[in-house]
């Protein structure tokens, strides 16, 4: 027996001792991100951490593909902040867990497959603006509140913090060279945690940010008017929640299968994602999405299967019900230099050395992706347009390969061989290719190696058929493929074009 009840595949050998070390460091880095997204959104702390909880321990165990890490993350709370201003945080529960049931949908459709539309530039610049999106998001540590007002750390306490970093930064790099036994990351957290308790350093702590003592998630009807006015208040949210999360989720998943060599099933990630949030949403949660950097340390740590991310969700509920005293004690400092690594490894340094051999379309289309992403931190939104921009370049060079071979035969039939896809983008110099006023009556266009695409080209075609019948001409298309007749039968009602069948041969028994 290989597998039960399609949930994990017992023939992939485990790690235990990876998976364990690797979910404990995904939850040390994984807390003080989640309380400083639920505060930046004006959500209770906790929120955040419950997140991290469901969001973790449903998609770790019903995910698309073992080593993905699911938590209330930025990408999605970033999108609810409007609403919890304008409307309250229960309208922000009642969006998240729609924003479940779409995603659900989804999955159900089967609509994760567009992912792989994405392209590889799009992809070089989504993880390379992520790179530094997660690099300048550590920097907000080294700030402090002084009197209401946001300021830098400085003297002693950004000496502190600055040095605490770089030997955080330091042990990760060196251990990871001696040994891959441990998670450098997690030795890195503990050495560094060790040293400010042993020698009293003063420096920022989680506690510093937020409370992490708590109970276990509570259940909670989103209170708000069941109406149709409510419904389309949550539903644009909703949607826009579910379109980032999937967004950042799946691109995270293409990006562990490249690593690990492997693949997971995007359809089924889809569907675990919208069961978190829906329970997010009805358990005090603030909605979450697969975490690319925590993927990350996870993958560093060497875990490949699902107990680590089990482990992490786990940890991360422990530590709301008992060990809130001593996490709230672990320095910024070490969880920021793990951060910072992070997000150094996660940059694609190869596409630096290969860009002088990119076209210079996919080069523009990376630059572009990772701007949006580091400027707007809306990845949803950068992946559409790098998509958007490959697509019309690819349109624009596919437009240019239409070609056409003319001659007269024995009988004064004049034939034109289209070469290449007809299409929105190739319909102007298609109909260049012909000589209308010259050509004799009667005219065979050969489409053995082309193809009609789109309606645009089926209205190119009507346009030139009308046009020879004005002279009192004759045009056929001739070698149509059997998607190209149907296209043409469908729009029968808007073009009328001769066809010439060609014959179907049988063998005779």
């Amino acid at each position: 027996m290989k597998k039960a009840y399609s949930l994990f595949d017992f023939s992939q050998k485990v790690n235990y001792k990876n998976e364990i070390l690797a979910g404990l460091t995904v939850a040390m880095t994984m807390i003080p991100e989640s309380l400083s997204f639920a505060i930046l959104a004006g959500f209770p702390p906790l929120a955040g951490l419950y997140a991290a909880f469901i969001a973790g321990l449903v998609t770790a165990v019903f995910g698309g593909r073992p080593g993905m890490i699911s938590g209330g993350a930025g990408a999605t709370v970033i999108v609810l902040i409007a609403l919890m201003r304008s409307h309250g945080i229960e309208y922000v529960f009642a969006a998240v867990a729609l924003g479940g049931v779409v995603q659900i949908a989804i999955g159900l459709f089967k609509f994760g497959k567009f992912i792989r539309l994405v392209p590889q530039p799009v992809m070089f610049g989504f993880v390379n603006g992520l790179a530094v999106v997660i690099f300048m998001s550590q920097l907000e540590q080294f700030k402090t509140i002084v009197n209401g007002q946001t300021t830098w750390l400085q003297g002693t306490s950004l000496y502190v913090m600055a040095g605490l970093t770089v030997l955080t930064v330091g042990i990760v790099l060196l251990f990871s060279k001696i040994t891959k036994a441990v998670p450098a990351s997690l030795v890195a957290i503990l050495v560094v945690f060790i040293l400010v308790l042993v020698f009293n350093i003063e420096t920022k702590t989680v506690q510093d940010i937020a409370s992490v003592q708590g109970g276990f998630p509570p259940f909670h009807i989103p209170n708000i008017p069941l109406s149709f006015e409510t419904f389309k208040v949550i539903f644009p949210y909703a949607v826009i929640v579910a379109a980032v999360g999937l967004t950042e989720g799946l691109l995270t998943l293409n990006l562990v299968d490249e690593i690990t060599g492997t693949r997971g099933n995007s359809n089924r990630e889809c569907i675990a994602q919208g069961s978190s949030n829906i329970l997010n949403g009805f358990f005090f949660g603030m909605g979450g999405c697969p975490m690319i950097a925590q993927t990350l340390v996870n993958l560093s740590a060497g875990s490949r299967a699902r107990l680590s991310g089990i482990i992490a969700s786990l940890t991360i509920l422990v530590i709301i019900l008992f060990g809130a005293p001593v996490i709230g004690k672990l320095p910024m400092a070490a969880l920021v230099g793990v951060m910072m690594m992070v997000a150094i490894t996660t940059f694609e340094w190869s596409s630096l050395r290969i860009i002088n051999k990119m076209p210079k379309h996919d080069i523009f289309v990376g630059i572009l992706v990772a701007v949006i992403t580091i400027l707007l931190h809306n990845l949803a939104l950068a992946v559409l347009i790098g998509v958007i921009v490959s697509a019309l370049v690819f349109a624009w060079e596919s437009a240019k390969r239409i070609r056409a071979r003319h001659f007269m035969d024995a009988e004064g039939v004049k034939h034109y061989e289209i070469y290449g896809p007809l299409f929105f983008g190739s319909i102007a110099t298609f109909m260049e290719k012909f000589d209308i006023q010259n050509d004799p009556n009667r005219v065979i266009i050969d489409f053995k190696e082309s193809r009609i695409a789109d309606m645009s080209a089926i209205e190119a075609v009507n346009n030139l058929t009308r046009k020879y019948n004005e002279l009192g001409k004759v045009i056929e298309l001739k070698h149509l493929s059997e998607d190209c007749r149907i296209l043409l039968k469908n729009a029968a009602a808007v073009i009328k074009v001769n066809v010439i069948e060609d014959p179907t041969y049988k063998v005779v028994s």
